[in-house]
């Protein structure tokens, strides 16, 4: 789990949080209101709500349909969260259920950390050390 996370407000827009991921080089991005976990916008959520770009509509027309568009218009809600206290069996189990490429950890609806596609294959490197598969 990553516990430095970085998150979006839900009033936010689409081009900042396609400006943020970009900046950050996460995919997900954890939507928060109040200190309080709302939602998850991923990079599928950001190109599902920009399709525009696939029909050949310029850069500056497409930004600004991006600054119009609200993140939480888009973003996956209720987030669907594990506590610390969940083991890594549990949390890559209802990734792979749910086809989720991340899970937020929350504690008392405060977000704590994220769980990620890349952390489990760190994860996994380490559990398989100098093993030879």
């Amino acid at each position: 789990m990553s516990r430095k996370v970085v998150t979006i407000g839900a009033d936010d827009t689409l081009n900042v949080v396609h400006e943020i991921m970009e900046m950050a080089k996460v995919r997900h991005l954890p939507v928060v209101r109040g200190g309080t976990l709302v939602g998850v916008v991923s990079q599928r959520d950001l190109f599902h709500a920009s399709l525009s770009s696939l029909i050949g509509i310029p850069a500056p027309e497409q930004n600004r349909f991006l600054e119009g568009v609200f993140i939480s218009e888009v973003m996956s809600s209720p987030a669907l969260t594990v506590a610390p206290s969940s083991s890594v069996r549990e949390a890559v189990r209802v990734m792979a259920d749910r086809k989720f490429g991340c899970l937020p950890v929350a504690e008392e609806g405060r977000l704590v950390g994220i769980l990620t596609e890349t952390d489990i294959l760190h994860f996994c490197v380490e559990l398989l050390g100098d093993a030879s598969v």
